[in-house]
């Protein structure tokens, strides 16, 4: 890394790619809102720190989310491949993120210096370096996901360095431990004086779960809300796949076939043990619950932060046709998900993170993404682009009667996803 670098956020193939859609949207809207949400997070969220590595903020929230830095740089892995300051960019990401996780692998959230920021005081294992400590599965898989996607798209392994190994190594362990949550975690998150989806029960301790499943306990959704019952489906489904890639890249790039076995044992482990535990009972067809116990307990819903149930396939759990998947995706795009809303302008999914009758651009993105229909992918970057709030910039949720109303004006996660779906749309890779 080179201290002190400026960032150009210039570069061929994005400008290549930009007059595809372009040429693919003439006389719409969707070409300038492309531009913008790439050309935000390239100048406005990457930041190169004293020490030369890479920083990247959320949007409107001066923190560093694993998830959300890893999501926001996805998109950057098609391009990279052909501009060496991309390389560069995002070699910077995972390095940070890989140095994030050794410090603290229970934490979803990073200042850029160790200054005590945060944002509550909790009580937990907090230090100076941690913004927020809401343990969280996908947290610990995005780093290996943006890895193992930069790894195939340029060819390029200098990113797997000897600190790299120790944070999945480091994952390995902790996952390991979560799936025996009750008797060997030492995980505990309380926050005080907030509405109850910020904190988890029984003093810290969260959800209670069968320990031995084969499942993963999580305390937070990738929203960071707590979960309601501790074995949280998707993200379970997230780590098989990621899993999946640790055995590849500890087999290819470090030679060391037993981290590989490993992996690759325990992503069929919790495969199992989703096949096994995840399944709805008493319907005709195999539908996946969001979150279950392992007593038989389970919750039918879905929510538009990813892994969602709605982006298995997105991020390769399944095939998206897929008669499983088609089955829960007919529940979750209806009313029997509590959080699928519909309106005058927008219909999708939300979040209770946010206000009840608003729909998550992150969520719309999934489903064009999913879908296999190129007019349904065109219809719902149409919708986003239509419904954007007059900014040229997607949001966290948007009220369904009236796209004015809507949180977070800069969120460059779905910014990212937007532009994620119109690369898709137009074959762009």
């Amino acid at each position: 890394m080179d201290k002190g670098r400026i960032i150009s956020g210039e570069y061929a193939l994005i400008a290549e790619a930009e007059k595809k859609v372009r040429a693919y949207f003439p006389d719409s809207r969707v070409p300038e809102i492309f531009h913008n949400c790439i050309a935000d997070t390239l100048k406005k969220t990457i930041e190169v720190t004293e020490k030369g590595d890479v920083y990247v903020i959320t949007g409107d929230i001066p923190a560093m989310w694993l998830r959300d830095s890893a999501c926001q740089l996805h998109l950057f892995t098609e391009f990279a491949r052909q501009e060496p300051e991309l390389q560069w960019i995002i070699e910077g990401v995972i390095k940070r993120q890989m140095d994030c996780i050794l410090i603290d692998p229970y934490a979803n959230a990073f200042n850029r210096d160790a200054d005590g920021k945060c944002w509550a005081r909790d009580i937990t294992d907090m230090r100076p370096e941690l913004w927020e400590r809401k343990y969280e599965i996908d947290s610990l898989c995005y780093p290996i996901q943006l890895s193992y996607l930069y790894y195939r798209k340029t060819g390029k392994n200098t990113c797997f360095t000897d600190r790299w190994k120790k944070a999945a190594e480091m994952i390995i362990r902790t996952f390991r431990t979560e799936q025996y949550h009750e008797e060997q975690s030492p995980y505990s998150f309380i926050r005080e004086n907030c509405i109850f989806t910020d904190t988890l029960s029984r003093g810290g301790k969260g959800a209670l779960v069968k320990s031995g499943t084969g499942l993963i306990f999580s305390g937070f959704r990738p929203s960071d809300d707590a979960c309601v019952y501790g074995y949280l489906i998707p993200s379970n489904m997230f780590a098989t796949v990621c899993l999946g890639y640790l055995s590849e890249i500890a087999s290819e790039v470090y030679r060391d076939q037993t981290l590989s076995e490993e992996a690759g044992a325990f992503s069929k482990e919790i495969r199992e043990a989703i096949e096994t535990y995840a399944i709805l009972p008493g319907r005709k067809d195999r539908v996946y619950a969001y979150e279950v116990d392992g007593f038989g307990q389970y919750l039918v819903m879905d929510d538009a932060n990813v892994p969602s149930l709605l982006a298995m396939p997105y991020f390769g759990y399944c095939k998206p046709n897929d008669p499983s998947y088609l089955a829960t995706k007919k529940v979750l795009l209806s009313d029997e998900n509590p959080y699928y809303y519909a309106g005058d302008r927008l219909q999708g999914i939300g979040s209770p993170h946010t206000p009840a009758g608003y729909v998550w651009d992150i969520a719309l993105s999934i489903q064009g993404l999913v879908s296999q229909d190129s007019v349904e992918k065109r219809r719902l970057i149409e919708l986003m682009a239509d419904n954007d709030g007059g900014t040229g910039l997607m949001h966290e949720s948007i009220d369904v009667d009236d796209p004015s109303r809507f949180t977070r004006p800069w969120f460059s996660w779905a910014n990212s996803m937007f532009c994620e779906l119109v690369l898709d749309y137009c074959k762009i890779s």
